[in-house]
């Protein structure tokens, strides 16, 4: 089965980051604006990996992170946040809380997949040869 990504940011440009940086991958990945959508994306389909910026609009990375590891469902998900220099402060919340990686913004799309790869397995499509 392929591998199913959610990614849940704010920023527009960030979410295109990710799904640039995957398209070449055998994966899926759907997108959220903020916490509160993600969980809505979350009963749709449960990810294999949510890539989660903490500082969103209506619910944040780190309201949704304690959320999840509370929800049995949702606990053993693989976690990377995406921080800025700015959350320095909740950086102490967001390891106790148990997440994969911590990716720093600005990021590039092959630090991205790096970071993924640590997580979980991606496979390289396979293309059709004419």
């Amino acid at each position: 089965m392929r591998p199913q990504i959610l990614t849940v940011d704010d920023a527009r440009t960030v979410r295109l980051i990710a799904e640039r940086a995957l398209a070449a991958y055998d994966c899926d990945v759907n997108e959220a604006t903020n916490g509160f959508n993600a969980l809505f994306a979350m009963e749709k389909v449960l990810p294999d990996l949510v890539l989660l910026d903490v500082s969103m609009p209506v619910m944040g990375g780190l309201e949704l992170l304690t959320m999840m590891r509370s929800n049995p469902a949702l606990r053993k998900i693989p976690v990377l946040m995406l921080t800025s220099p700015a959350d320095h402060a909740v950086r102490p919340q967001i390891e106790e809380l148990g997440v994969s990686g911590i990716l720093m913004k600005p990021f590039n799309e092959v630090t991205l997949v790096e970071k993924i790869r640590g997580v979980i397995s991606l496979n390289l499509r396979k293309t059709k040869l004419g």
